[in-house]
C-alpha cells in the first residue's frame, strides 16, 4: 500500500506560479511511475505530467513549457512546478503512484 498526500494548492492570479508537493508513505516510490492528474468541475480527470521510474517524463500538451515535474526519491516526494498559470488550469490536482494509488487532491484556483 502507498499513501499519498498532496499540498501546495491555493488561489493565485493568472501568470503566477505554484509548486505542488506529494509525499508518499508505505513503500519507496523510486521504481514507480509518479503522476499528477487534474479534474476540473464537470470534466474527466486528465493526466498533467508523469515521471517514470527510469526518469522519462511526459506532459499534457496544454502544460508543456509551463509545468515541470520532478521527484526526490530520497524523500519519497514528487513535485509539480506550475508557472504562468492560466484560468484553465483551475482544478483539483491529484498525485498518483504506480497508476494505482491516489492522493486526496489539492485545489488550484487561478482567477483575477
Amino acid at each position: 500500500q502507498v499513501q499519498l498526500v498532496e499540498s501546495g494548492g491555493g488561489l493565485v492570479q493568472p501568470g503566477e506560479s505554484l509548486r505542488l508537493s506529494c509525499v508518499a508513505s508505505g513503500r519507496p516510490i523510486r521504481f514507480s511511475a509518479m503522476g499528477w492528474y487534474r479534474q476540473a468541475p464537470g470534466k474527466e480527470r486528465e493526466l498533467v505530467a508523469i515521471i517514470r521510474g527510469g526518469g522519462s517524463i511526459d506532459y499534457a500538451d496544454s502544460v508543456k513549457d509551463r509545468f515541470t515535474i520532478s521527484r526526490d526519491n530520497a524523500k519519497n516526494m514528487v513535485y509539480l512546478q506550475m508557472n504562468n498559470l492560466e484560468p484553465e488550469d483551475t482544478a483539483v490536482y491529484f498525485c498518483n503512484a504506480a497508476y494505482y494509488f491516489w492522493g486526496q487532491g489539492t485545489q488550484v484556483t487561478v482567477s483575477s
